[in-house]
């Protein structure tokens, strides 16, 4: 896979923990062969779930498809980065400027 999509979600709580792993759950079983979930992060006020894809434009639509329009889309942020690169491409949403992962 050539790039990692990250989704990110803040959180503040041991329940905005178990609704990652929902989330996480549910993007595993619905990507399909756009790309493998490689695994999560929480800490510093955020949650982050890491996607291998080679289509991460493409994943983030399926993933969007799968998840519908829950709650926590208004606070979602999503980009990807080239693996081994630094410098993230911001797909969602629309206006945002700075992607980073604490």
């Amino acid at each position: 896979m050539k790039y990692q999509l990250v989704l990110q979600l803040p959180a503040s709580s041991i329940k905005d923990y178990d609704e990652m792993i929902k989330l996480e759950e549910a993007i595993i079983k619905g990507l399909g062969d756009l790309g493998d979930v490689d695994g999560h992060d929480a800490g510093s006020r955020e949650m982050n779930i890491f996607v291998l894809t080679n289509k991460p434009q493409l994943a983030f639509e399926r993933v969007k498809a799968v998840l519908g329009t829950g709650d926590f889309m208004p606070d979602l942020k999503v980009a990807y980065r080239e693996i081994g690169k630094n410098d993230f491409t911001i797909i969602h949403p629309s206006g945002l400027t700075r992607f980073t992962i604490a």
